[in-house]
Parts: structure tokens; sequence; C-alpha cells
């Protein structure tokens, strides 16, 4: 047997996303971009919902847990890949990619999580407005945001034990810019099908779940809608659900692509990695900003130096 073959893994190669020095140059232009608004996105976001006291509300409560979510979900890939894509050796260590993949499911999944509590939180604003101040008192939002989180990194702990279990030996280049569980799995020197099965069922948890929820809260949101005597009404509850509609599709929708569908090849899996790692932690902030009367008047209030007061 070749002796390469039994060297045990102690840090990986990670290839990036390109060889070519002037894609890597304005690749790193461009994600620096993307991670500097990411930061300021979700910081100015949450900043705001902690000192405007009109936005003291169980719906900003999930965002700001959403937004901070986010900010860790980046800031865990983007700097290393920024450094990486001005190196010529992208080197990690086991221990650093361990870190990395665990970080990486604790925060996706906890954002998993919590767009299904809001998407509830919706549901009961709309369908139930009677009970909605009962229901959601800052008691029972401070457990479920506590489980979105424990959720998360129960969800994260199973799939990074069964990932990285597997003997690694011999081959250590990640065709990745981060380590991400699929790409991690190619390299095992072992049979990886209980750790696929393991991982597609913790997807099972974390991904169609919450999407069933959300389907079936939206659903009635839309019927309760539709039933509805005032096109004000009809507006503005569309306008509120729509933007975390948006959100849901576009980072539900590439996640499942990754985890829940059959193998694609290695760089269609990087494009859609980039989508919900890099670009999406971006849009939730600007997506709520932009679609969201409270939070630009929020913004105009602290801009023109308006102190906050109680509705």
């Amino acid at each position: 047997m070749n002796q390469t073959n039994q060297i045990w893994v102690t840090e990986f190669l990670l290839l990036g996303l390109s060889n070519d020095p002037q894609t890597q140059l304005l690749l790193f232009v461009l994600f620096m971009g993307v991670y500097l608004a990411t930061v300021l996105g979700n910081l100015l976001l949450i900043s705001l919902v902690l000192i405007d006291l009109q936005l003291h509300t169980p719906m900003y409560f999930f965002l700001c847990n959403l937004s901070l979510a986010d900010l860790f979900f980046s800031t865990n890939i983007v700097p290393q890949a920024l450094v990486h894509m001005l190196c010529k050796r992208k080197v990690i260590s086991f221990v650093g990619c361990t870190a990395q993949l665990l970080l990486f499911l604790i925060f996706g999944c906890t954002q998993c999580a919590l767009l299904s509590v809001m998407s509830y939180d919706r549901y009961l604003a709309i369908c139930d407005p009677m009970h909605y101040p009962l229901i959601m008192t800052w008691k029972v939002c401070s457990h479920l945001a506590l489980a979105c989180w424990a959720s998360g990194i129960l969800v994260s702990l199973v799939d990074t034990t069964f990932t990285l279990q597997l003997p690694y030996q011999g081959d250590n280049k990640i065709a990745h810019f981060f380590c991400e569980a699929p790409a991690l799995l190619i390299l095992a020197s072992a049979d990886i099908h209980k750790a696929e099965t393991a991982i597609f069922l913790m997807g099972v948890v974390i991904l169609l779940v919450p999407v069933s929820l959300i389907l079936v809260s939206y659903g009635s949101i839309i019927v309760t809608v539709v039933r509805m005597k005032t096109t004000s009404g009809r507006v503005k509850a569309f306008s509120t659900c729509g933007t975390h509609l948006l959100v849901v599709i576009l980072f539900y929708g590439s996640a499942i692509i990754t985890y829940m569908t059959p193998k694609s090849s290695k760089e269609q899996g990087k494009l859609v990695s980039v989508f919900y790692a890099v670009i999406n932690p971006m849009l939730n902030p600007l997506i709520y900003s932009l679609r969201n009367k409270d939070v630009k008047r929020a913004f105009r209030n602290v801009a023109n130096g308006i102190k906050p007061f109680r509705p």
C-alpha cells in the first residue's frame, strides 16, 4: 500500500474558487465589499432594534437574533477566505477546519430555526391578532429564541461528529473555499454512507420540517389576507410577510440544493455556497431595511438625533 495513504491528515489545503491571480484579486475586492456591507448592515439593524423602543416587539426581537446569526455566520467564513485569496498556499489546520465546520453549522442551522419561528410570529399577528399579545409574551419569545440556538448547536454537533469521526488519510485538498461537510466527506478514507445518512436526516429536521411549517403558516396567512375587507389591510399584511418570505426563499432554496438534493458538480456546489454563505447574510438586513417602514423611520430618527419614545 502507498505510504502516503498511511499518513493521517493534520491540515487541509483549500483550493478556493480560482487559481488565477487576477480572478482571485477581483474576488478579494468583491468579497471584501460584501463582507463590509454584511457587518455594517447587520450591526446597524441590531443597533436600531436596541435603540428604538418602537422596535421592541417580538418580530424585531427575532430579526435581531437573525442578524446576529448572520454576522457570526459570515465572520466565520469570509475573513479567512479573504486571506487565502492573497496567499499561494491556502492551508487550514484540522482543528481549525473542525471549528469552522462546527460554527458554520451552528449559525446556519440557527438561521433555519429562526426563519421558521418568524413565520409563526407573522401567522399569529395576522391570523389571530386578538390573542397575539397573550401568546407572544417576552418569556415565550426568549424561550423560542433559545430553542433556535439550541437546535443549531445540536444539529451542528451531530453533523460535525459524523463528518470528522471518519479517517482522513492521504488526500487533503478540499475543492472549496471553506470547510463544509459535503466537500470534506469526499476526502474520507472510509465508507461515508452513515455520515451522509446522518447529515441527510439532520437536513430533514432543520430544513424540510421548518420549510413545511413556514408553508403552513403562509398558507393560513394568505387565506386570512384574502378575506380582509380593506385594501390597506391586505397591502400592509402582504408587505410585512413578503419581506420575510423573500428571505426564506433565498436562504432555504440554496441550502436545500446543497444538503438535500443529489450530488452536483464541485463547481456548482461552490457557487451555491457562495450565495448562502457570503451573499445572503448581506441581503437580509438590506431586504428588511429597504422594505420596512418601521426600520426606515427608526434610522431617520437616529440620523436626525430624535430620541426614541414608547408607543
